[in-house]
């Protein structure tokens, strides 16, 4: 999907107040807006209740709905259920092009799997404590402490060292499996290929947990690659092309 169209994608963005916290609102948000336009935001909880009081300024500020429900016995979450009658309802209705489910509750694993299932785009936002399970069920999946590093303008984690980085095997065979795939015979691949062949292995990749900003400065930490700039026919713009060093020609 290119960046002109997933611009304009209709998304449904449904926040579990239980499993969210409201100091990241504005950087969720914003984040969102990376993959589309927030047409529907919702945010569902039991508003009686005093743990979720500071939600009140920010859901006014950002115009998100809140949704009541109350808790009819103690230990059952009733917001969960009513979270997933509506996704449902909103799926059904056509007008969206993916969701946005905001929770660390694996209680969702199904939900985003039936979205996928109807064609849709899921992006999910939660804690690192998210079940993997849940994690996996979704297109993408971005944790919400790399979120919250934005609202103290600190970075979420000091950035790791190509040492560091060359160490983390499970890191160093994602790159490169997600390479190989999208590379041509001369083991040149266009790095916005690998980037997204990397998502679809590996739903919640960001390289912000590992203190990167963007994809090439994690790949050109590892020193484990080249890369190439490549001008494009109109003459101004240009490309990055990437390559494990493996791969390339002895002289």
């Amino acid at each position: 999907m290119n960046n002109e169209k997933q611009s304009q994608d209709r998304l449904a963005v449904l926040i579990d107040a239980d499993n969210a916290q409201p100091s990241i609102t504005e950087a969720l948000l914003a984040e969102v807006a990376k993959y589309g336009v927030a047409s529907v935001k919702r945010i569902y909880g039991d508003w009686t209740t005093p743990s979720l009081s500071g939600w009140k300024s920010v859901l006014l500020e950002h115009s998100i709905q809140p949704i009541q429900q109350f808790r009819y016995t103690v230990g059952k979450n009733a917001t969960d259920s009513a979270m997933i009658i509506d996704a449902m309802d909103l799926l059904y209705t056509g007008r969206f092009d993916g969701f946005c489910l905001v929770s660390s509750d694996s209680d969702f694993t199904r939900l985003a799997s039936r979205i996928r299932e109807g064609g849709l785009l899921v992006y999910g936002f939660g804690e690192k404590k998210t079940p993997k399970p849940f994690v996996s069920a979704c297109d993408k999946f971005i944790f919400t402490e790399v979120l919250r590093f934005q609202v103290d303008a600190e970075p979420a984690s000091k950035p790791k060292t190509g040492k560091e980085l060359r160490g983390d095997t499970k890191l160093v065979s994602l790159l490169r499996s997600a390479l190989d795939a999208a590379s041509d015979e001369s083991g040149w691949a266009h790095l916005s290929n690998v980037g997204s062949n990397v998502i679809k292995q590996a739903p919640e990749f960001d390289p912000r947990n590992y203190g990167y900003g963007k994809l090439g400065a994690l790949a050109a930490a590892t020193n484990l690659f080249e890369f190439d700039k490549r001008i494009q026919n109109d003459g101004q713009s240009t490309v990055i092309y990437i390559r494990d060093k493996r791969k390339k020609p002895k002289e």
